[in-house]
């Protein structure tokens, strides 16, 4: 497996033009840039950082979801069901280590039944067909020490390595002549008929025919920097923080334990890591700044009543504080969630560009069928 180029690694004087440009080497960049490098595309990666999936990549779930959640026919339930069945198969043949263990969806009253049936009957429209929905003691036959009233199955969620994925992508592109520059942040891009003109932060510029801005986090305020894009084109970038707290000792769990979704969220949900080790979280906090990555501890004592509706054995001082990652929203806090925004020439009128914006969850499910549709916008 190809490793990274060196942190020192920038853009070399001598690369003046270029066919692709990739920015950002988080586990959508990453994969984005080995489906145009597997399309036979000359693309070298830029990434801000001294290595690669350091941001949002780094500060998730690390969870495979099965595409329950989505409005029908948006790019979130199509990228995310396509995505799913493209990641299990990939991380099978390369040997990225991940697990199907499935996720019990729990309603802990009665209120709450009705909306199973609701994400059920969404899931069948967006071609998730291996639901199940159970009564009380059947989803306490699977886990013993949950507390429901009802619950629904989704056997084909499961989790991931993220960042031995995020190695195996990088190896892909550059086996198939991809290059990755770190330290190497994208200052400027003037956008003209013939292709792009590029100016890193260390003064190097480039051209390029193709320019792929999967920033994440930043990819809003990169693009208002893109001298020929309409800036009503771009969203207001809006950070939504999520923090997670370790359990200590080991929970009574083998599968994920997800609450029915809230307005803004998942809800505190039970995780586990490849390790069998527990993690619970992320809440929502909106936030100013995508730098605002403390745990605060008192924010502990919410989780301890929301994961207490659905396991009510949980013990007082069981969490620890354990880290924090940032959404990449496109939408503000009162305002109601939206899809998925991909730009292509069809939005913008700029042949070659590319804009991946809002991509949060689920964008580690969904990374390879996005670098699959983005080339799929680049030949349209």
């Amino acid at each position: 497996m190809c490793s990274s180029a060196p942190a020192s690694a920038g853009v070399e004087s001598s690369m003046d033009q270029v066919e692709c440009v990739v920015i950002g080497a988080g586990v959508v960049g990453l994969a984005v840039a080995r489906a145009l490098a597997l399309s036979g595309r000359e693309v070298l990666v830029l990434e801000a950082a001294n290595a690669i999936g350091t941001q949002i990549s780094a500060r998730n779930s690390e969870v495979i979801h099965g595409g329950m959640y989505y409005a029908a026919g948006s790019l979130k339930a199509r990228l995310c069901v396509r995505g799913r069945a493209m990641l299990y198969d990939y991380c099978a043949s390369r040997g990225v280590d991940h697990r199907r263990c499935g996720k019990l969806i729990v309603a802990t009253d009665a209120a709450q039944v009705a909306q199973l049936h609701l994400i059920s009957a969404r899931a069948v429209a967006n071609g998730v067909m291996d639901l199940q929905l159970l009564d009380a003691a059947q989803a306490l036959a699977l886990e013993p020490a949950l507390h429901c009233v009802g619950a629904l199955h989704s056997p084909s969620t499961g989790i991931v390595d993220s960042h031995g994925l995020m190695l195996s992508l990088l190896g892909d592109t550059e086996n198939a002549g991809g290059i990755l520059a770190l330290n190497s942040a994208l200052e400027r891009a003037h956008c003209g008929p013939d292709g792009f003109e590029l100016q890193a932060s260390d003064g190097t510029r480039l051209r390029s025919q193709v320019l792929v801005n999967a920033a994440g986090l930043h990819a809003p305020t990169l693009a208002r920097r893109f001298e020929g894009l309409a800036p009503k084109l771009v969203p207001t970038p809006h950070f939504a923080k999520g923090s997670y707290f370790s359990l200590t000792g080991r929970a009574p769990f083998s599968r994920l334990i997800y609450p029915v979704p809230l307005k803004d969220g998942l809800g505190v949900h039970l995780t586990l890591d490849l390790a069998g080790q527990v993690r619970f979280g992320p809440d929502v906090q909106w936030v100013e700044s995508p730098d605002d990555l403390a745990v605060e501890a008192a924010r502990g004592d919410a989780f301890y009543a929301a994961i207490r509706k659905y396991w009510p054995a949980l013990q007082d001082g069981a969490l620890a504080p354990a880290y924090a990652g940032i959404r990449p929203k496109i939408y503000a806090e009162h305002e109601a969630p939206v899809d998925f925004c991909i730009q292509g020439q069809h939005d913008h009128g700029l042949r070659g560009l590319v804009n991946l914006f809002g991509i949060e969850s689920p964008g580690l499910t969904s990374s390879l069928a996005i670098g699959q549709y983005v080339v799929e916008l680049l030949l349209t």
